[in-house]
C-alpha cells in the first residue's frame, strides 16, 4: 500500500480547520491535496482525536500482519499436504522436496527449508564421492560366490586383496547393490541366566564332537561327523557317510590323533554313538577325559553347535548333493576354505589357521594348513555334566 505523506496528526489538524469553517477549496490549495482526499479523510477520521487515530492505525497494522501470517500458514499447509506421500529420509529426497516447493508454490529456499524442517546447508552440499566401479564389481563377485557372508566378512576379504575402504562406505555400497543376507528363521529360545562356557587357552585342550545330517538329491540321507578344536576354532575333520557307528567314530578319532596329537578333553552329547562301548573303551585306552553334556542342553556344547550352524548355512543349505562321493569332496573343500581363508569374527577376523600359528611352540605337522587352534568356558565343563570312568566301561 502506498504510504501517505501526511501523518494521522496532520490529517486530523486539517479536518479541524475544515470544521472551523475554512472552505475545502482553500484547504486543498493550502496543503496541495485534492477534494477527494479531504472527503476520504473525513470519512475515515471524522470525529476522532489523535489518540483514537493512532489506535486505529495500530489495529490496521495488526490486522494486516495477521492476514499475512494466516496466508503463509495456509500456503505451508497446502505445500505439506502436497508432499504427504513422499518420503524425505535421505538428503537427496530433501533436496527434491525443496525444489518442488520452489517451483510449484514460488517459495524461496529459506522458506521451503523452514517448512520442511531441514538445513539449508543440505540443499547446497555438492557430493564429492567417487563411485569405485572396480570395488563395487569385486564386492558383488565375492558376495555371489559366498552368498551367506555379510558385509563385515566381505570387508575383511576385500582388505586382504588390497582394497583400502572404510566399513561404512562398504556398507553403503552393500545396501545399494541389495546384497543383504536373508536371515533364516530359527526356533524360539527360552530366556534365562546361563553360565558362559570357558574357552580353552591352548590347542588340544578340548575338542567338541557332534553330528550333522542332510540328504542327497535321490532322497538318501547321510551324516557328517564334525570335530572342532575349541581353542583355535579349527575344523579338525569332517567325516561323511550314510552310517557312522561308535566304532567308526573311535577309528576316525584315533587316525586324527596320530597326526594332530591327543586332546585333554572331548565334549559331546549323549548320542548312542558317543555312549557306546567302543567309545568308552577308546577313551579309557587313550586316557582322555570324555565329558558328556547334560541331556537337552546343547548350549553346553556351544562351540560345535555354532560351527554346525555355519556348516549348514554356508554349505548344506546351499548345495545339492547327487552322490556320497560328491558330499565328501565338497565338505573337504569347504573345510580347507574354513580353516585357511574364512575370517572368524571371534578371532579378530583371523582365520583359524592364522590364529593357531600364534601359539608357541609351533607345531610342525603334515597337515598343518588344515588343522589349528582358538579361545576358554566360565565354569569348568565338569560341573555341568558327567565324566566317564572306567566303571562305565565295566557296566557296559
Amino acid at each position: 500500500m502506498k504510504r501517505s505523506r501526511f501523518t494521522e496528526e496532520q490529517i486530523i489538524a486539517i479536518l479541524k480547520e475544515q470544521e472551523a469553517g475554512v472552505p475545502v477549496a482553500d484547504l486543498c490549495r493550502k496543503h496541495g491535496v485534492s477534494n477527494a482526499s479531504i472527503y476520504k479523510w473525513k470519512a475515515k477520521y471524522g470525529g476522532m482525536d489523535v489518540s483514537e487515530a493512532r489506535r486505529l492505525k495500530a489495529l490496521e497494522d495488526e490486522n494486516a500482519r495477521l492476514k499475512k501470517l494466516l496466508a503463509d500458514s495456509m500456503l505451508d499447509n497446502a505445500a505439506l499436504k502436497d508432499l504427504l506421500g513422499k518420503k524425505m529420509v535421505a538428503p537427496a529426497a530433501e533436496r527434491d522436496a525443496v525444489a518442488h516447493l520452489q517451483t510449484a508454490y514460488g517459495m524461496s529456499e529459506r522458506r521451503a527449508c523452514r517448512v520442511l524442517g531441514c538445513c539449508r546447508m543440505t540443499m547446497r552440499y555438492q557430493a564429492l564421492r567417487t563411485d569405485d566401479i572396480m570395488l563395487r564389481d569385486r564386492m558383488k563377485a565375492i558376495a555371489h560366490e559366498r552368498r551367506r557372508f555379510g558385509y563385515r566378512r566381505l570387508h575383511v576379504l576385500l582388505r586382504r586383496e588390497g582394497y583400502q575402504v572404510n566399513h561404512k562406505r562398504l556398507f553403503r555400497i552393500y545396501r545399494e547393490e541389495k546384497l543383504m543376507v536373508r536371515r533364516r528363521g530359527g526356533r524360539k529360545r527360552a530366556m534365562g541366566t546361563r553360565a558362559p562356557m570357558l574357552t580353552p587357552m591352548a590347542p588340544n585342550d578340548r575338542w567338541s564332537l557332534d553330528f550333522v545330517s542332510d540328504q542327497m538329491t535321490d532322497g538318501r540321507r547321510f551324516r557328517v561327523l564334525t570335530v572342532v578344536d575349541d581353542c583355535t576354532r579349527e575344523c579338525l575333520t569332517l567325516v561323511a557317510d550314510t552310517s557312522l557307528s561308535g566304532l567308526r567314530v573311535a577309528r576316525e578319532l584315533e587316525t586324527l590323533m596320530a597326526t594332530r596329537g591327543r586332546p585333554k578333553m572331548i565334549v559331546s552329547d549323549n548320542g548312542t554313538e558317543f555312549t557306546s562301548n567302543a567309545i568308552l573303551g577308546f577313551a579309557d585306552r587313550m586316557g582322555i577325559d570324555w565329558h558328556y553334556i547334560a541331556p537337552g542342553k546343547p548350549i553346553q556344547n556351544a562351540f560345535i553347535e555354532s560351527f554346525n550352524g555355519r556348516l549348514r548355512d554356508e554349505l548344506l543349505n546351499e548345495t545339492l548333493f547327487p552322490s556320497l562321493a560328491h558330499v565328501r569332496a565338497t565338505v573337504a573343500s569347504w573345510r580347507a576354505d574354513y580353516n585357511l581363508h574364512r575370517p572368524h569374527s571371534r578371532l579378530g577376523w583371523m582365520t583359524p589357521a592364522e590364529y593357531a600359528d600364534t601359539f608357541n611352540p609351533r607345531r610342525d605337522l603334515p597337515l598343518r594348513s588344515m588343522t589349528s587352534s582358538a579361545p576358554a568356558p566360565v565354569a569348568h565343563p565338569g560341573q555341568i555334566g558327567q565324566t566317564n570312568r572306567p566303571s562305565l566301561l565295566q557296566a557296559g
